[in-house]
């Protein structure tokens, strides 16, 4: 027997006033609909009598981070930045509350969303799949409004996974709160981390359970913190049945013009940027990355700090950073390809105008 508090006890209430109004009462699908508003807006749900017991159960998690924020935050007033955040967060809620989803929890400028927790439904990996293609989407239409009034663009890197958690009441009588916990709740975060701009990586129980719905890259294997063998994930590229493709086609259509500028490079691990000062060469540039010659292999989504020279411009291009997104030996020579993850406002302006200068050269 399950006692109702919190927003059960406000469902109950709205469920008799619609019944006297209409003399019909709620079904079952739409009780779990409005739960999961209510469960989003008070951070509440159905609690067992012993709310500290917490239930087994398969959940879908969606870690989405705005990328390079922490540059803005850098750039612009604080004001301007709270404006930005706020305008993100609330769009992407509201994409969230449209595929049924339930927000987790807000942590910066990131975002977790629960799907099958608390309220299990069949589709629940189909609207987790559907709601990161339509936040991608909710991206570029607020990308188009920043442009119009010069403010800084954002991209966001989502990941996904599905897999069985503990959900549960957790806290005191002070302040509690519904979550889950578990190594898959840890392994989404994971994949969040190895995203790049836009992008949208799953993981394969989740493309399991989503065969037929999807169409998804190749399998790629990478290595994940905590795990001793390599963790296969897939990028995210459509969704056939909804005539959806994820948007990222204008990065990889972006100009790439050929150069020879010196390069220096430090690795990046677990967020900390290694002291090594390595040499290479960029052989070619465009928008959105670059092509380089390196001194060493590179694990695909490893991530890496930048620097090097646009003489055309006279600009110095610092606190750039990017993932290896392929590595290649051609001759004995190595060369990886970069995607920009976090970018400034004045170095994204710089290598746009240098690569335009260069094209113009052609």
């Amino acid at each position: 027997m399950k006692k109702r508090t919190g927003t059960g006890s406000i469902l109950a209430k709205i469920n008799e006033i619609v019944r006297r109004g209409t003399g019909v009462t709620m079904s079952g699908t739409f009780q779990d609909e409005l739960e999961g508003v209510l469960s989003n807006a008070f951070g509440q749900s159905y609690q067992d009598e012993n709310a500290e017991e917490f239930t087994d159960r398969e959940v879908t998690i969606l870690l989405a981070d705005l990328r390079g924020f922490t540059s803005i935050t850098a750039t612009y007033p604080a004001g301007t930045v709270i404006e930005i955040l706020n305008r993100c967060l609330s769009r992407l809620s509201e994409v969230v509350y449209r595929h049924q989803g339930v927000i987790d929890k807000f942590m910066g400028d990131s975002i977790m969303v629960l799907f099958g927790a608390p309220v299990t439904r069949p589709d629940d990996v189909q609207r987790a799949l559907h709601c990161a293609v339509d936040m991608q989407f909710a991206m570029q239409d607020i990308n188009q409004m920043h442009r119009s009034n010069g403010l800084p663009e954002l991209y966001m890197g989502i990941g996904i996974n599905t897999g069985n958690v503990m959900a549960g009441t957790i806290g005191t009588a002070a302040y509690s709160e519904y979550t889950v916990i578990g190594d898959e709740v840890n392994l989404a975060s994971r994949i969040e981390a190895f995203t790049l701009r836009g992008q949208v990586l799953i993981s394969q129980t989740t493309y399991e359970r989503s065969k037929g719905f999807v169409t998804a890259s190749d399998s790629m294997q990478v290595h994940v913190k905590g795990k001793n063998k390599p963790v296969a994930l897939r990028e995210l590229l459509a969704i056939p049945s909804l005539g959806l493709e994820v948007p990222r086609q204008e990065i990889r259509r972006s100009h790439r013009i050929g150069v020879s500028l010196p390069l220096s490079y430090w690795v990046v691990q677990d967020k900390i940027v290694m002291p090594e000062r390595i040499f290479g060469t960029v052989c070619d540039v465009g928008y959105y990355g670059i092509l380089a010659q390196v001194d060493r292999e590179m694990p695909i989504y490893s991530e890496v700090k930048l620097e090097f020279e646009l003489p055309l411009v006279g600009f110095l291009v610092s606190d750039l950073y990017a993932k290896v997104v392929n590595m290649k030996n051609r001759d004995g020579l190595l060369f990886a390809g970069l995607e920009f993850t976090s970018v400034t406002a004045d170095v994204n302006m710089n290598i746009q105008m240098f690569t335009q200068l260069l094209i113009l050269k052609e």
